[in-house]
């Protein structure tokens, strides 16, 4: 299964090679000459390039671009202590606490577990107190500095070894999950033509500061701009319903503001209006906290009319995130009828 087999791969911010090489193998083998071109910048973020169809009006070919990031957060060696304990910084948002006793592992298949002092020894104000990142070790087992560094070294990506797998009642269960929905439902749009020249973006680094999607907005253009995200849902019993920001269930998630994007009406209600004639459930993302990719492909150029589409997901920026099975294949299902019907997303009203 595609987005299990992305799930699994590890992929921190500034190291998303596997992932890349990944994508760009399953690709080149599922559509061979489909491809127009495959190309990977400077910093990271992999481009690929496929012509649309012709329908005969004689229109000119929009040209569309699909976005999503390959990285995902995680945790880097900063220092080997005498002891040979590893400490470490966060890669991207995680709250320390979800951290503790937490099994983790280095590109290499070493695994470690992260400790903390033990609550018997902590006093009392220390038991109160959410821990920091510089309270925590990771324990790879070694008894000494030098025994440590011959199977680790400063600058070590570390993840978490979360096995993909299906939960519930058609939910799944893995790490990774923001935003590897957005790059699998990418790779199935591009199984398919379209009357639109597509360039799939798959960018770096958006986990630590949009990065890669900023270096991306100093080349490109587009007339119209998809970017696939996953977004927090907090759907739980004892939170207050307006807090809830997406609902898992409820299909993909359109978004009307964030902290980077405000999005252009008349582009939001042909997402509707698509929505609704294909039967395809739809929701909008409540709240304007955090960003995403959008925040600089909007503003590339002379501007890209954006659109940003999200998979809701329980406990995202965690090793164990959920999301609906019907909640990502509704959200491949509307950009595929987007990209169908591309010319009803052209030259809107800006106001």
């Amino acid at each position: 299964m595609l987005l299990k087999e992305l799930s699994e791969l590890n992929g921190v911010s500034g190291n998303e090679k596997t992932v890349r090489d990944f994508i760009l193998e399953h690709l080149k083998y599922r559509l061979q000459e489909k491809l127009n071109s495959c190309r990977t910048d400077q910093i990271g973020n992999l481009l690929i390039e496929k012509k649309g169809i012709e329908k005969g009006s004689g229109e000119k070919m929009p040209k569309v671009l699909v976005c999503a990031h390959m990285d995902e957060i995680g945790l880097m060696v900063t220092e080997i202590t005498a002891d040979g304990y590893l400490k470490f910084q966060t890669v991207g948002g995680i709250e320390p606490g979800i951290l503790i006793a937490k099994t983790v592992v280095f590109s290499g298949g070493l695994q470690g577990v992260i400790g903390l002092k033990a609550v018997h020894l902590q006093k009392t104000e220390e038991r109160k107190k959410i821990p920091d990142v510089e309270d925590l070790y990771i324990d790879i087992g070694a008894s000494s500095k030098a025994e440590a560094e011959n199977v680790v070294k400063l600058g070590d990506y570390v993840t978490f070894p979360t096995i993909f797998e299906e939960i519930g009642s058609g939910l799944y269960k893995g790490k990774a999950l923001d935003d590897r929905v957005g790059c699998a439902a990418i790779m199935e749009l591009l199984e398919q033509d379209y009357p639109c020249d597509l360039t799939a973006v798959f960018t770096v680094q958006e986990e630590v500061g949009l990065r890669g999607s900023k270096v991306v907005s100093n080349y490109l253009q587009a007339d119209l701009a998809l970017v696939v995200e996953a977004t927090r849902a907090a759907d739980f019993t004892e939170s207050e319903r307006e807090n809830w920001i997406v609902t898992l269930g409820n299909g993909p998630a359109c978004s009307l503001m964030d902290s980077a994007t405000v999005y252009k009406p008349g582009l939001v209600q042909k997402v509707m209006a698509a929505a609704a004639k294909n039967n395809i459930p739809l929701q909008f993302r409540q709240g304007a906290a955090a960003a995403n990719d959008a925040g600089n492909i909007h503003q590339a150029g002379i501007g890209i009319p954006t659109i940003t589409l999200s998979v809701p997901c329980r406990n995202i920026h965690t090793m164990s995130s959920i999301i609906s099975k019907n909640d990502y294949q509704h959200c491949v299902r509307l950009l595929q009828c987007i990209l169908n019907d591309i010319h009803d997303f052209l030259n809107l009203n800006i106001s």
